[in-house]
């Protein structure tokens, strides 16, 4: 396709799903869904207007997708306002550490032992694979920064973590084929790739998010200045956290996600020092996010409360990040769609069953019993395990250091169509086992209030 057939076919696809998007809310099926079979009817199996060959666009897939990953996870850690020390965090901090190291584990054991897959390739598509995407899980994370709720919270913590903690896995599976097996280097690895890659990310990322998200809010709070442009701070934010992290060593993904949760700090901070005039007379911490109460217009005046400062440089970056989530979903899951008949692989079928089936839930229902969820929430954290963009990032990181040849074929058709099946299942699921859970905690919710304020009258 030319680059005017490629404009048409985007403009196309984005007027198709805006004008329809009231009608597929109350369809069975995901956005996503339908990204995926317009890539496959304009691929080579429908009307034959693009190919795309993954291996060969490698570097592509990698620079694209990490960009993509990078903007959503900043957006993920911006929505989640809970401090690092709040309970709500701990079913997060399981998924990204235990249970995905369970899902690598598992995946790897399948691909080795049923399939030949040589150890090393078999380890590198379960860190592949295993991560769960932070931009494919919209219907299921949190709605906004006012929703605690523990599955949403959860998942919405884990998109954003194990897109980072995933990476030394990745770095472990390369090392493994490097050096033709276990030595040595791997308390190197474990020194440097697990715990100073990590620990040091998430601390420059969260101090650079908040440092930068206070004296952002400060300055415009005090030249009452309604003009500045919150999607280019968004972006420098991002940037430098990246950067900053991959110069010393640390994992950038992470940083930039601990950037999000640390401009969020920042408009905690705010809110705490100068509560937003129209706010509730509550404690800090039950202070509305302060994006919430942001009008359509604000004028100098009221720019030069904090609380309005905060919320409208929170609300502009969420906003510019949602139009880039829905950019990149377009794109790529169009892109997976043409490339899935050129790179299926039957194999997907059963590492897809048994990772979403056994694998997954399974692990979320065993070590999450250590956090304050339920069974039924253990049971849906266990089956919203979306893959997507951030397994393609991992793909094109490996294609493009050092994995090659019938190698490098096989990790491509496996994770494309693990990535396809992930799009067709979970999308399909999704909406009616959403609906049936917010039914369920409708059905609760007078209950708790009553049970809560019998407490408070005996008090």
């Amino acid at each position: 396709m030319t680059f005017l057939g490629w404009m048409a076919l985007t403009a196309g696809v984005m007027l198709l799903m805006a004008l329809a998007s009231s009608y597929l809310r109350n369809l069975p099926i995901s956005t996503s869904s339908v990204y995926l079979a317009i890539g496959i009817t304009i691929g080579p199996v429908g009307f034959g207007l693009a190919s795309f060959d993954v291996v060969r666009s490698a570097y592509y897939v990698e620079r694209v997708t990490e960009l993509a990953v990078i903007v959503a996870l900043f957006v993920g850690g911006l929505r989640l306002r809970r401090g690092w020390s709040d309970p709500a965090w701990h079913a997060a901090v399981l998924l990204a550490g235990p249970v995905m190291v369970i899902s690598i584990a598992g995946i790897a054991a399948i691909a080795h032992l049923a399939f030949g897959m040589p150890l090393a390739l078999a380890m590198l598509l379960g860190a592949i694979l295993a991560p769960t995407d932070p931009v494919l899980a919209g219907s299921v994370t949190v709605n906004d920064a006012a929703d605690c709720d523990r599955m949403r919270y959860g998942l919405s913590g884990e998109a954003g973590l194990n897109d980072g903690t995933a990476f030394p896995f990745v770095m472990l599976a390369l090392g493994w084929a490097v050096h033709d097996g276990a030595g040595t280097w791997l308390v190197e690895w474990a020194a440097y790739r697990l715990i100073y890659a990590v620990l040091v990310a998430l601390v420059l990322g969260y101090v650079l998010g908040k440092a930068i998200g206070r004296l952002a809010i400060r300055l415009r709070s005090r030249q009452r200045d309604t003009t500045a442009p919150s999607d280019l701070l968004a972006l420098a934010l991002i940037g430098v956290a990246y950067v900053g992290a991959e110069l010393i060593g640390a994992w950038g993904f992470l940083a930039v996600f601990a950037a999000g949760v640390g401009l969020r700090g920042a408009e905690l901070h705010a809110v705490a020092e100068h509560p937003h005039p129209e706010a509730p007379d509550l404690a800090h911490d039950e202070h509305p996010p302060a994006e919430a109460l942001v009008p359509a217009s604000v004028d100098t005046a009221e720019m030069g409360e904090p609380a309005v400062a905060a919320g409208v440089l929170v609300f502009e970056t969420l906003s510019f990040g949602d139009t880039v989530e829905r950019l990149v979903e377009v794109a790529l899951i169009v892109i997976v769609g043409i490339a899935l008949v050129d790179h299926w692989d039957p194999r997907a079928l059963a590492i897809a069953g048994a990772l979403f089936v056994v694998i997954r839930p399974l692990a979320a229902q065993l070590i999450l019993r250590a956090t304050p969820a339920s069974s039924r929430q253990r049971w849906l954290i266990g089956w919203f395990g979306i893959r997507g963009v951030g397994s393609l990032y991992y793909l094109g990181y490996a294609l493009g250091h050092g994995v090659t040849g019938a190698g490098a074929t096989e990790l491509v058709e496996l994770t494309i169509s693990v990535i396809a099946i992930s799009v067709v299942v979970h999308g399909i699921t999704t909406t009616p086992l959403i609906r049936s859970y917010e039914r369920m905690l409708e059905r609760t919710k007078p209950a708790a209030d009553a049970q809560s304020s019998s407490v408070a009258a005996r008090s």
